[in-house]
């Protein structure tokens, strides 16, 4: 059942008006009731027909990829998106509703602020979350965002690449290793390194940031 729907019935039940199941209690059973049980906006969408999370997420996808919406727009759009996105079942959702090949293809877009927002987004989705490290590593965005992290033009884009490759890599050891294969060797310590050493990660992507920093200057 789908979870709105399953607080929706949870709520009708413990708000009804039946009479408790023991005849000779005294005790109203509104009065004991908790006075502050809501429900959350997905019940209520499930009860009035507003839209789900689903439908704003593909929304705002179909929004940010349309040739017809501004930029100003569309990164009101990629807001949503990443707000929506801090829900790990959202995160997890993309994958069924599709939404992950035109985030990624955003990787490559000419438009410095849609990159910038598309690696943003990316890092939200997979941070601590195996599926989403798993779907990043299955597209082979790994790569790209190291592509993005040391060659992109634009400093608030590497920034966010690394944000993302940081959140891919953490304790994700496939992750880690595809990308110790693309990072330049500079940047990779000797010897292997584990997903779950926070330190050796941490380091490495200081080098990246601090390789950004000097491009800047």
């Amino acid at each position: 059942m789908d979870p709105g729907m399953n607080q929706l019935l949870k709520w009708s039940i413990e708000n009804s008006d039946t009479a408790p199941s023991d005849p000779t209690s005294t005790t109203d059973p509104r009065a004991v009731r908790p006075s502050d049980r809501h429900l959350n906006a997905e019940a209520i969408n499930a009860l009035f027909g507003g839209p789900s999370d689903a439908d704003l997420m593909r929304e705002s996808m179909a929004a940010i990829v349309s040739p017809e919406i501004t930029l100003e727009n569309k990164m009101v759009a990629f807001d949503n998106f990443e707000q929506l996105i801090e829900n790990v079942d959202n995160a997890n959702n993309m994958e069924p509703l599709g939404l992950w090949t035109p985030l990624l293809d955003l990787f490559g877009n000419e438009e410095a602020e849609l990159r910038r927002y598309a690696t943003w987004c990316a890092g939200t989705a997979v941070q601590n979350n195996v599926k989403g490290q798993e779907r990043l590593l299955a597209m082979g965005a790994i790569s790209k965002l190291i592509d993005l992290a040391v060659e992109d033009p634009s400093e608030p884009v590497r920034r966010k690449a690394i944000y993302a490759l940081s959140s891919g890599v953490r304790n994700y050891q496939p992750g880690l290793d595809e990308a110790v294969r693309a990072l330049p060797k500079v940047v990779v310590p000797k010897g292997g390194i584990d997903a779950g050493n926070m330190s050796a990660v941490d380091q490495i992507m200081e080098k990246l940031r601090e390789d950004s920093a000097r491009k800047s200057a």
